[in-house]
């Protein structure tokens, strides 16, 4: 359950974010903890994200929430790069997967399955393409519900 602080938190974190090249993946605040931690995942839209850009967003961040006053007096602030999703979304996720062990799931059942496993070759504006044992596979993208790698290929 995301936390009511959550989304005025988002409406702050994606303009510093922007201006950094960067975009806000995910926000989790853990009030279990003591003080609150709040974690925000960013990813560069140009190239790897790596430690300068956290450091970057965190500093810019931090100085607009204490600005704002939206967090409890003490709080840690968190900022790092969500890793590698399992569920793939973005052209540059089909580019750099290319090759990678994936399940494709189908809104409907193509060609009797609602499931297809293979080797992602890529997709474009009609398909996704996968290899199953050296055969082709060609999925109408309309049909795709989800691709998402297989367990154990994030590294």
């Amino acid at each position: 359950m995301t936390h009511p602080l959550i989304p005025h938190i988002l409406e702050l974190a994606h303009p510093v974010a922007q201006a950094l090249n960067l975009e806000v993946v995910n926000a989790v605040l853990q009030t279990s903890q003591h003080p609150p931690i709040l974690r925000i995942d960013v990813r560069n839209l140009s190239s790897d994200t790596g430690l300068e850009d956290c450091e970057k967003m965190s500093r810019a961040l931090e100085e607009v929430l204490d600005a704002s006053a939206s967090m409890p007096d003490a709080y840690i602030l968190e900022v790092s790069s969500p890793g590698v999703s399992e569920v793939l979304s973005s052209d540059r996720d089909f580019k750099s997967f290319r090759g990678f062990p994936v399940i494709v799931a189908t809104l409907e059942p193509y060609q009797g399955r609602s499931e297809w496993e293979g080797s992602l070759v890529g997709r474009d504006e009609t398909t996704v393409r996968l290899t199953q044992r050296g055969r082709a596979i060609a999925i109408p993208r309309a049909l795709v519900g989800q691709v998402q790698l297989q367990q154990g290929t994030e590294g």
